[in-house]
C-alpha cells in the first residue's frame, strides 16, 4: 500500500494537485509540513499533521518538519477570525526548542535511507532584505491571485492586516527555497492550508522552479464539530505533559464518543485496517466495554508520552472509578496524585485545625461546589454518598485529623461516583 492509498483508507486525504499520486507511487521524494510556533507546545490539532509525516516516512519518503522561526512572528490568518497577538523573538525561539523535542518522538531522524529533518525558516528569511524580497519574489504573485484565497476572503469583513496578507507569500517562498535547496517536491498540511500550499506551487512555477505538489488532509474535529486547537484555550490538548497531564490526555481519548472512535483510531494510531476492523466488530458486539476507546487511549498515550505514563494513567483511572481502597490511593506519589486530580476543584484547610481534629460536617462545607450547606452534607452522609480518601463516611460524628492526609498534605473528598474536591492542608 503506497502513501496515498494509506491516507485514503484512513480518511486522511482531502485534496491533492494533479500528478501527485503518480509522482509518489513511482519515486521516493522529499516533502515538508510546516508548524507555527505560536505556543510552547504542539497540540492534538498538530498531531494529525504529524501523522501525515509519519506515514510519509514509513512509505519510504523523506519528511522535513519546518518550524516557522520567521513566519511565526507574522501569523497565519488561515482559519482564524481575528489577528492573533504577535510573539517576540525570544518566545518564538523557546517554542521552537520545545517543538523539536516533541517531533523527535514521532519521526526517525537517524534512519539510514530517509532520515527526517528539521529546518527553521528564519535561517533563510533572516538574511533577506525587504526590498530584495519584494523585487525578486513579490512580483511573481498578483494581488488578484492572493485575494482569491479563502484565508483572505474570510477575513475581509473583520479586517486583515498587511502582515497577515503577506503570509501566503512567505509560506510560498518556504516551499520554493526547500525545493531549490533540498529538492523538496511536496508540501502537506490541513485543508485550511490549501490556499497557502498552492500559492507555493504557483510561486515555484512562476519562478522557474518546475513542478511541485500539494496534499491536504481534512481537519480533524471533535464530536461537536469544533476543530482541535481552535477551541477555547482551556480545552486544548497539548502534547507537553506539563500543559496537559498524561492522565488528562488519556482520559480524553478514553471518553470519546462511539461515533468518533473509529475515525480517531484511523487518524491518530498506526493500527492496521485489520486491527481497526476487529476493534469495530468487537465494539459492535459489546459497546459497553468500549474496546475502541480503550485501545485508542492506549495507543495515543504511549505514542505521545510513554508506556509508563499510560500505565500510570490506567492505574489512576482504576483508583478514581473503581472500588479501590485508601491504601491504593496512598500508594501514589505526590506527582501522580496531583496529575490525576489537576482538574478537580480545590481549596485549603488549616493544618493546625487538623491537629486538633475537624468534624466531617465542617470539613465538607469547605467543599462548597459539592456541599452547599451543612444540611446537604448530612443528607449525603445518610445517603452513603460521601467518601473521604476512597473510604465511605458512615457517621456524622467522624473527626478528620492530620493522620488522614494523603502525602501528608491532601484530603480527597468525593460525592457520589464522579464528583471530587481536593483540600490541601496549609
Amino acid at each position: 500500500m503506497n502513501f496515498i492509498e494509506e491516507l485514503r483508507w484512513r480518511g486522511m486525504l482531502n485534496q491533492m494537485t494533479p500528478g501527485t499520486e503518480e509522482k509518489l507511487s513511482t519515486e521516493t521524494v522529499t516533502g515538508y509540513c510546516g508548524f507555527d510556533p505560536s505556543a510552547p507546545s504542539l497540540q492534538v490539532g498538530n498531531l494529525a499533521a504529524i501523522m501525515l509525516m509519519v506515514h510519509f516516512q514509513r512509505a519510504g519518503h523523506t519528511p522535513i518538519a519546518l518550524v516557522g522561526g520567521a513566519t511565526g512572528v507574522v501569523g497565519d490568518p488561515s482559519g482564524k477570525s481575528k489577528e492573533r497577538n504577535l510573539l517576540n523573538t525570544e518566545e518564538v525561539e523557546y517554542n521552537l526548542t520545545q517543538f523539536k523535542k516533541q517531533l523527535k518522538k514521532f519521526l526517525d531522524f537517524s534512519a539510514t535511507k530517509n532520515p527526517a529533518q528539521i529546518v527553521n525558516n528564519h535561517d533563510w528569511f533572516g538574511n533577506i532584505r525587504f526590498l530584495d524580497f519584494l523585487r525578486d519574489v513579490g512580483k511573481h504573485l498578483t494581488i488578484n491571485y492572493m485575494m482569491s484565497k479563502d484565508s483572505v476572503q474570510n477575513r475581509l469583513e473583520t479586517g486583515l492586516s498587511y502582515t497577515e496578507f503577506s503570509y501566503q507569500l512567505l509560506q510560498g517562498y518556504d516551499f520554493y527555497h526547500l525545493k531549490k535547496e533540498k529538492n523538496c517536491l511536496v508540501q502537506f498540511g490541513g485543508s485550511d492550508q490549501w490556499g497557502n500550499i498552492t500559492a507555493g506551487t504557483e510561486l515555484i512555477r512562476r519562478m522557474g522552479g518546475g513542478d511541485a505538489f500539494a496534499i491536504t488532509a481534512p481537519l480533524v474535529t471533535r464530536a461537536d464539530g469544533t476543530k482541535f486547537g481552535k477551541s477555547a484555550e482551556g480545552q486544548k490538548l497539548w502534547l507537553d505533559p506539563e500543559m496537559t497531564s498524561p492522565y488528562e490526555f488519556y482520559q480524553f481519548w478514553l471518553n470519546v464518543e462511539d461515533a468518533m472512535a473509529e475515525k480517531y483510531l484511523k487518524v491518530f494510531t498506526l493500527l492496521s485496517q485489520e486491527e481497526i476492523a476487529g476493534l469495530v466488530e468487537e465494539h459492535a458486539a459489546a459497546p459497553h466495554t468500549r474496546p475502541m476507546q480503550k485501545r485508542l487511549a492506549e495507543e495515543v498515550t504511549c505514542m505521545v508520552h510513554s508506556r509508563d505514563d499510560y500505565e500510570t494513567a490506567l492505574a489512576a483511572t482504576k483508583i478514581l472509578f473503581g472500588n479501590n481502597t485508601q491504601r491504593e490511593l496512598r500508594s501514589l506519589t505526590e506527582g501522580q496524585f496531583l496529575s490525576i486530580f489537576s482538574g478537580v476543584p480545590h481549596g485549603t484547610i488549616s493544618r493546625d485545625e487538623l491537629h486538633s481534629g475537624v468534624s466531617i460536617i465542617s470539613l465538607l462545607t469547605l467543599c462548597t461546589e459539592l456541599f452547599p450547606s451543612k444540611g446537604a452534607a448530612r443528607r449525603d452522609i445518610k445517603g452513603n454518598a460521601v467518601i473521604l480518601n476512597k473510604e465511605r463516611i458512615e457517621k456524622e460524628s467522624r473527626m478528620v485529623t492530620v493522620d488522614d492526609l494523603v502525602n501528608d498534605k491532601y484530603l480527597l473528598v468525593q460525592r457520589g461516583k464522579k464528583k471530587y474536591y481536593l483540600l490541601e492542608a496549609q
